[in-house]
């Protein structure tokens, strides 16, 4: 089984792009829904999340209240040290998930497998992938899809995408490039380009 390693900054629009690779029978496995899924329940994951930030990330219900951990990482003067722990706790739990759904898919009898990780070179896990897609958007259309999203400020906006690595870095360390500024349509097209060529050196 081939792995595709798909990245991109928030609101480049990976989720779409995921949509389409499904419409090709392509599987995808969504990182960020991983980590909702173990954060979400009493979890080794959200144990050590709990022990490293405190108690006030957790809810009544004993789930992550993920914006009280985003107050705490995204800002202060240590914002850096804070997220780099955070990445390191969450990353060891969310990667040992991939790699056992990869097996899965692999026994299902499929040759490609989409991994969608936002922080694919951060984790490492580019260097477990045969192939990395970069997505990538405009600045401006990005800002407008995470404040529509996540029902945050320009600011917080701003301060998301800068903490993350620039498109520059990203689209020199991917093997292929998708452009998501318009719609879903060009986007199809955009995708299954990338299915060929990739198709085409499996």
């Amino acid at each position: 089984m081939k792995i595709i390693g798909l990245c991109g900054g928030s609101g480049s629009g990976k989720g779409k792009v995921c949509e389409v690779f499904r419409e090709n029978n392509i599987p995808t496995i969504d990182t960020d829904a991983l980590y909702r899924e173990m954060t979400s329940q009493k979890s080794p994951c959200l144990d050590a999340l709990k022990a490293e930030f405190g108690k006030e990330i957790i809810t009544d219900n004993g789930d992550l209240n993920r914006d009280k951990l985003a107050e705490i990482v995204f800002s202060g003067k240590d914002m850096d040290i804070k997220r780099a722990k955070l990445n390191e706790i969450s990353h060891r739990f969310i990667l040992d998930e991939t790699r056992c759904r990869i097996k899965q898919f692999e026994k299902d009898g499929f040759s490609l497998v989409v991994v969608d990780a936002p922080l694919l070179f951060e984790s490492g896990f580019d260097s477990e992938c045969d192939f990395v897609v970069c997505v990538i958007a405009d600045r401006n259309v990005r800002i407008q899809r995470i404040m529509s999203r996540d029902n945050i400020t320009l600011e917080q906006a701003k301060r998301r995408i800068a903490a993350q690595l620039s498109d520059g870095e990203t689209v020199s360390r991917s093997d292929f490039v998708i452009r998501n500024n318009s719609d879903i349509e060009e986007l199809r097209g955009e995708v299954k380009s990338v299915i060929t060529k990739i198709l085409k050196l499996n």
